[in-house]
């Protein structure tokens, strides 16, 4: 009797939730805002009406407080509310739909967590988690209601089905009848059974907020009804569910731990564009800082991009128009033509590679980082795997597709695999994922830049090898890089101070208020506690244009004129630049096409010029792409001459690093050019050098090699310049023994063969008598005469004798 009376208690108090959501949703009288939604619902023929909390906790606080707590008494109250009163504003529609949901949005406080912060606490309430989709399984239907007819009875038997993912507290068996209570067989009819769609999705936290070290978290999603497919692999979402568990039953046992997923009840899409809060003010102080007279704009923000690393301007310009981007155009025929700029970081190691990967990834709004050992093919774009519990096969979006309209770095490309790197080709140039296995058939898209760093094969860059032989990735990956820098770690003594200098002043910076052994924080949480991003007053946080000098942060020997823009600045102004679509001008679309054609002539013309990529087509739209990011940096829409030529600048410098023309002697010395700068003194050194060394004999054993020089052979010496050799009559009287001019032919070209049949670059003296005997028996060489000839080849610098050895020089 006491149970009877308890359930008595019970529906009166469901009743009585049920009618205070019923007067929240009839409000005629107020606002009419819930009654104008009702109808629009009904008319649009929608199962779904979604409610901002906030409305109800200013109406009715006890019942939103209730709902939050526990979503699963209360949301068959709101259910049942809103089929009542949808019953009442269109009978009709109410008798067709089976079932009438609620969805919500706002602000849900300390309820709004991340898959990281959710936790025990939270089972039962409703929550709302923000994450992005890492895996979406297909849609399946599922049984509600299932009707049988008996044939010997002639009757109908109906039977409901409610499991763990329902909101009914006590779930129906899963048991499919076969038979009556009679024994008679049953015939299931299909027409009259009704099914709902059901999906199942995984949303991991943000890739930026999850902390170094450790695994992201991920929960699972259940979708119901209309929530199927709202949202696909890559997606940035907010989920309003409710966080419960299921049972982990293990044959007649339950173990202590159980699975949770999230039953959603609205999904919310985040916007692809991650928009800081911008107010009008910061509109205004954009375009006053863009016109400001006698100040090079794009100068200034290029110095302003990683303070913290001393030099390499001309590749803190290219990471600046890569933050910027150029225009992205869908043409009519469905083509696409990538604004996305791709930039390649190769050099020695300790050249701050990683760490400008680092600071675009905390500048840029989305950015994804991952290393090339960490990374495979399907890992950087998108996997087909197998759900464990069904069985099916599912898409897993990579991080290519994650970082969809972001940056993705990628440390230590080198170290990747040629296959893996193969599987990043399509995602570079067409900005998409295209997986055709397993029975799945999809095109993600995946429209980011790429930020690669990798170290030279040799894991230092070799002076005596073209840039091609250094960087050995294959010419179908390179065409796609835009920019490709060469970082040399060059041990100059003045730069060597600036730098040290201000290494350590970064050192001794703190920042203000920081205390003794503070934790700093790691960014685990969410931004905004709303589903809402609700516009910040103007006044509450004003964003400074400049930093405030330090001496630690910003050293003695940059001077108190010269500004840095802060980081909270620059990201504001780039998402300002990045809304404007420059067009291109007559006299900078003549400018760039001389410019490629002068490209591809020299590339095919000067084969002595090591290059260090590819001069292809791409080339030409690299030039637009740097052109249009360089306009939208002064905020301008027209592309002019000036922009064109900053673009031009900064692909002369990438694609032809070390290799200008005035440069070219210099990379046939030894390896003592390393120790040179980048700046004019190199060639002058250089020069100094070479005089010096026709008085000594060097000492390097490496080949003379000449950068680009394809198809040079180092074992040939018989196609050296005869002018370089001297004649018989500058050369010293006395004890200097003589050689015919055709015997010292002779004896190179036989020289050069013994070097290329033994393949090495040193011979002792007796093998090489030993060969001379045997390839000229009629004509053999004198001792005298090998002397002169050697003597002549040493004084040319072609060969070195030392120790009874003879060395190719």
């Amino acid at each position: 009797m006491g149970t009877t009376t308890q359930d008595i208690v019970v529906d009166q108090r469901l009743r009585d939730i049920q009618r205070e959501y019923l007067e929240f949703l009839e409000d005629d009288e107020d606002t009419g805002v819930y009654t104008q939604l009702v109808r629009d619902m009904v008319t649009n023929e929608e199962c779904r009406l979604t409610v901002n909390i906030n409305d109800l906790r200013k109406k009715n606080p006890h019942r939103a407080a209730g709902l939050l707590k526990s979503g699963f008494e209360e949301l068959p109250a709101f259910h049942q509310a809103l089929k009542e009163y949808v019953a009442a504003v269109d009978t009709s529609y109410a008798k067709k739909q089976e079932e009438l949901f609620v969805g919500f949005e706002g602000s849900f406080g300390s309820k709004h967590v991340s898959p990281r912060t959710l936790n025990a606490r939270h089972l039962g309430n409703l929550v709302c988690v923000e994450g992005i989709v890492t895996k979406c399984s297909l849609v399946r239907p599922k049984v509600v209601r299932s009707v049988h007819y008996c044939p010997a009875t002639k009757k109908t038997l109906e039977r409901r089905y409610k499991d763990m993912t329902s909101y009914d507290p006590f779930p129906s068996t899963s048991v499919y009848p076969t038979t009556d209570d009679d024994g008679n067989l049953l015939e299931t009819e299909y027409g009259l059974c009704v099914y709902k769609d059901h999906q199942t999705i995984t949303i991991q936290e943000m890739p930026e907020k999850s902390p170094a070290g450790q695994l992201p978290r991920s929960v699972d999603v259940i979708l119901d009804n209309d929530l199927v497919d709202k949202c696909k692999p890559g997606d940035r979402v907010q989920i309003v569910g409710i966080y419960r568990c299921l049972p982990n039953k293990q044959g007649s046992f339950t173990s202590g731990t159980f699975r949770t997923i999230l039953l959603a009840n609205n999904v919310i899409l985040m916007s692809k564009e991650v928009t800081p809060d911008i107010s009008s003010d910061d509109v205004r102080k954009c375009k006053v800082f863009s016109k400001q007279k006698g100040v090079d704009i794009f100068e200034l923000l290029a110095k302003s991009l990683a303070p913290s690393i001393h030099g390499h301007d001309y590749i803190k310009k290219a990471l600046l128009c890569m933050l910027l981007g150029g225009v992205e155009k869908v043409l009519p025929n469905g083509t696409r033509l990538r604004g996305d700029i791709n930039i390649l970081l190769i050099g020695d190691p300790s050249v701050a590679k990683s760490q400008l990967l680092r600071y675009v990834l905390n500048t840029a709004p989305r950015a994804v980082t991952t290393t090339g050992r960490g990374s495979s093919g399907v890992g950087l774009t998108a996997a087909v795997t197998t759900d464990m519990e069904t069985g099916e096969r599912r898409l897993e979006a990579g991080a290519m597709v994650l970082a969809d309209r972001g940056i993705v770095c990628i440390d230590e490309f080198d170290k990747m695999s040629d296959m893996d790197r193969t599987a990043i080709h399509e995602v570079m140039e067409q900005g998409r994922v295209t997986i055709s296995k397993a029975g799945i058939h999809a095109r993600l898209n995946a429209r980011c830049s790429v930020l690669a760093a990798a170290n030279p094969v040799y894991g230092r860059y070799d002076q005596y090898k073209t840039p091609m032989e250094n960087i050995g990735l294959q010419d179908s990956l390179l065409s796609r890089f835009d920019c490709l820098f060469i970082m040399l770690d060059i041990a100059d003594p003045e730069s060597d101070r600036m730098i040290s200098d201000h290494v350590v002043r970064m050192h001794r910076y703190r920042a203000p208020h920081e205390q003794d052994g503070e934790a700093l924080p790691m960014g685990l949480g969410v931004d905004i506690l709303s589903t809402q991003n609700p516009d910040q007053d103007e006044g509450n946080t004003e964003t400074q244009t400049y930093e405030k000098y330090d001496a630690l942060l910003h050293g003695s020997l940059r001077s108190k004129k010269d500004k840095i823009v802060s980081i909270q600045f620059m990201k504001k102004y780039i998402h300002i630049a990045k809304c404007i679509k420059p067009t291109l001008t007559k006299e900078a679309c003549e400018a760039i096409a001389e410019e490629y054609s002068r490209l591809r002539s020299h590339d095919s013309e000067h084969t002595d010029v090591a290059r260090t990529q590819p001069v292809t087509a791409r080339a030409l739209e690299t030039l637009i792409r740097l052109s249009t990011a360089h306009a939208k940096a002064r905020l301008s829409g027209v592309v002019t001459v000036n922009d064109a030529e900053a673009a031009i600048e900064m692909v002369s410098y990438a694609y032809f690093k070390k290799v200008m023309e005035k440069k070219k002697k210099p990379r046939d010395e030894d390896s003592a050019t390393e120790t040179e700068g980048e700046d004019e003194s190199h060639t002058e050194g250089t020069k100094k050098r070479k005089r010096k060394e026709h008085d000594e004999t060097t000492k390097s054993k490496r080949p003379k090699k000449k950068p680009g020089d394809e198809g040079y052979d180092p074992y040939d010496i018989e196609s050296a310049d005869d002018d370089d050799i001297p004649s018989l009559d500058e050369t010293a009287s006395g004890t200097q023994k003589e050689i015919a001019d055709d015997r010292l032919v002779l004896f190179r070209t036989t020289l050069s063969k013994l070097f290329k049949t033994d393949m090495t670059q040193s011979l002792a003296m007796s093998r090489i008598r030993e060969f001379m005997k045997s390839e000229h028996k009629e004509s053999a060489f004198t001792e005298d005469e090998i002397e002169a000839a050697i003597n002549k080849m040493s004084e040319a610098n072609q060969v070195m004798y030392t120790g009874g050895m003879l060395f190719l020089v």
